[in-house]
């Protein structure tokens, strides 16, 4: 019997993705994306995928839900979607969901997939977490990548960014209260993120959930004008956003120096490299994330 639970997800997940798409009110369309966002971090918690869950939760729904909010504020308000544009997107979303749907079930019976070879493997990756296994050992090109990839896209943000000025963070004075919590909620959440990159190593974590979360704090420095916009001319900024990708080049070019193959790691020194190069990373994926964030906040107040 499947639990009620599930039935609601299921039902509440499509309800909402449409009305996100229909809406003629763009506020409300942002709300619900959030609304909808934390919904498919519960329904990925649900399919026994804690690390796809942090990150919707994080990236999907805290950061991309701050961007879009502090956006509204300087937009002029848009022109109604034209009905049958919304009803074209949902269409062609629900024939790309039958396709899928039809494609898992025309798998074979039983299949297990790379599952059972990655965990009989996972002496030899370093760390007792499959997933961890797979994106910094067995798949670790992949993970390169993609953050060359997100590395890239930092600086297209930012050459887009630079020379205008964003009017999407208030000035207003921010209360006291609100201060008090943010000098509470960052320390916790550096805790939380450093406690991330040590678990993911046999649990679920890992650098993006960990980079995910200091973005998160970042962007709370950034809305309290307690953090200046980061900037390619502040040493700290290049160094923390080049760390994670320049270190990971390292350690997968080593190894051919000595006859072995790319990102092959020294045998009994997987596990410490793998939490070297995720805590790098972690600094890189925040850095990344924060530029995402409209750079145009004022300056913080000096004291005194």
């Amino acid at each position: 019997m499947i639990p009620p639970i599930d039935l609601l997800l299921a039902t509440a997940l499509p309800l909402i993705a449409w009305r996100v798409l229909a809406t003629d009110e763009l506020p409300t369309s942002v709300v619900l994306f959030i609304a909808f966002g934390l919904l498919s971090a519960l329904a990925w918690a649900r399919l026994d995928a804690p690390d796809v869950a942090l990150v919707e939760a994080a990236v999907g729904t805290g950061l991309t839900g701050a961007l879009l909010m502090s956006s509204l504020r300087s937009m002029e308000r848009p022109r109604p979607p034209s009905p049958w544009r919304a009803r074209a997107i949902a269409l062609v979303a629900a024939a790309i969901a039958v396709a899928l749907a039809s494609v898992v079930a025309l798998l074979p019976r039983g299949a297990l997939g790379l599952g059972p070879a990655v965990l009989a493997r996972s002496e030899e990756s370093g760390v007792a977490q499959p997933v961890t296994a797979v994106l910094m050992n067995f798949r670790g090109h992949d993970t390169h990548l993609e953050m060359l990839v997100l590395l890239a896209a930092s600086i297209g943000v930012l050459s887009i960014q630079h020379g205008t000025a964003s009017h999407g963070v208030d000035t207003a004075p921010t209360s006291s209260v609100v201060m008090m919590l943010v000098e509470l909620i960052v320390p916790a959440l550096v805790v939380l993120a450093g406690y991330l990159v040590w678990r993911g190593s046999r649990a679920p974590g890992g650098a993006f959930q960990a980079g995910a979360i200091l973005a998160g704090g970042a962007v709370l420095l950034l809305l309290t004008r307690r953090m200046a916009p980061l900037s390619l001319e502040r040493q700290m900024v290049r160094m923390f956003l080049f760390a994670g990708p320049v270190l990971f080049f390292l350690v997968a070019a080593v190894p051919l120096g000595f006859g072995g193959d790319m990102l092959e790691y020294p045998r009994g020194w997987g596990g410490s490299l793998i939490l070297g190069l995720e805590s790098a990373l972690t600094l890189s994926i925040a850095t990344i994330l924060t530029m995402f964030f409209p750079q145009g906040a004022p300056a913080p107040r000096r004291r005194g």
